[in-house]
């Protein structure tokens, strides 16, 4: 149907901000080593991440534990983005001058403005507000589950959790790798800033995410773009009041940056993901139509563990997305890949 406008307003959009901070990777570094279900399909071998536990302190060791049975990762990033910290050290004396009650309200889920209340109350013991708040998250699989453990835990006992997880990992695994990491991350922002005026706001998340299509939402007037190395080839989403933040992972140029023939690392997370007969049986499978896990299942005769496996690789390489319980191709993506690997041999 053809469209009359007689407006002239224009679809509005929203600001990028792009930050880095060594601490932003600290917690997401946390996050990664206690995420079990997704460590297989980092970057960073199995085999190393098996290595470092074993370096790890037994102090850490049993923090790590109880960020694994409650997900308090997610606390520690809600916390970081209260204020733009300096070190680990202003960090640990923000959280320590909290009131119980603020503590609890920023570590509870933001969901939305029309929330905020129940949050308010959640925080303050309402128990019919934790219980709303739990009904309204129920499509997560750890969300009810996490504002429950926030709203009833021993605030005292919460907050040197926090702090302690936090400074160990920092100290442990943070600051003997600190020049290098610092370095990767703010040249990574640098080339991010760069791009700021050539491309448009949706544009630029597109290409510093790797491939994620945001459109603006009426509530947020702010993206936050934060390079991270921990969770490669991951980009972590979250939201904040009023924005939503992409933890994405740094490109290749910033972790080598001498090697000028490097290629970009989703172009050989795609050829990789594809180079696998079963990996391409999906692939065409999903190209006739979006399927659920237990339809692929079904339609190639395989164990559900291992479907799901191969389809984890297809996702990190922005191959496949799910969609309303779907896995769904994202044949732009598969399209364009002979395209992205003659402009990388054409590169000089």
């Amino acid at each position: 149907m053809d469209v009359l406008h007689l407006t002239s307003r224009k679809r509005e959009t929203y600001e990028v901000r792009i930050e880095a901070s060594l601490l932003w990777e600290c917690a997401l570094g946390i996050a990664a080593i206690t995420n079990t279900k997704l460590i297989d399909t980092l970057e960073k071998p199995k085999e190393s991440w098996d290595h470092l536990k074993k370096s790890l302190s037994e102090p850490l060791i049993e923090d790590l534990k109880m960020v694994e049975e409650n997900n308090t990762w997610k606390s520690l990033l809600l916390l970081l983005h209260q204020s733009e910290f300096r070190d680990i050290s202003e960090f640990i004396l923000f959280i320590d001058a909290l009131g119980d009650e603020k503590l609890r309200f920023i570590c509870i889920l933001y969901i939305g403005m029309k929330y905020q209340e129940l949050r308010t109350h959640a925080s303050e013991g309402d128990e019919s507000s934790r219980n709303s708040l739990k009904k309204q998250t129920e499509n997560n699989p750890f969300f009810p589950d996490y504002i429950d453990f926030i709203c009833t835990t021993n605030i005292h006992d919460l907050r040197k959790h926090l702090t302690s997880v936090m400074t160990r990992w920092y100290e442990e695994v943070i600051i003997p790798q600190k020049e290098t990491l610092s370095q990767i991350l703010s040249r990574d922002k640098q080339s991010k800033e760069k791009m700021c005026g050539n491309l448009k706001s949706e544009a630029l998340v597109e290409w510093a995410t790797g491939g994620i299509t945001y459109l603006p939402e009426p509530s947020v007037h702010t993206v936050l773009l934060i390079p991270q190395s921990i969770y490669r080839p991951w980009n972590v989403e979250g939201d904040v009041e009023g924005v939503k933040v992409f933890y994405y992972p740094v490109a290749n140029e910033s972790i080598y940056p001498d090697d000028k023939g490097m290629p970009s690392y989703f172009l050989v997370q795609k050829h990789k993901a594809l180079g696998d007969e079963a990996r391409l049986r999906m692939v065409k499978l999903l190209k006739g139509s979006d399927r659920t896990l237990q339809e692929i299942t079904n339609e190639l005769n395989m164990g559900k563990s291992t479907v799901h496996h191969h389809l984890k690789i297809l996702r990190s390489a922005r191959l496949v997305e799910t969609m309303d319980g779907k896995y769904r191709l994202k044949e732009n993506a598969v399209q364009s890949l002979s395209n992205e690997l003659m402009q990388y041999l054409a590169e000089d």
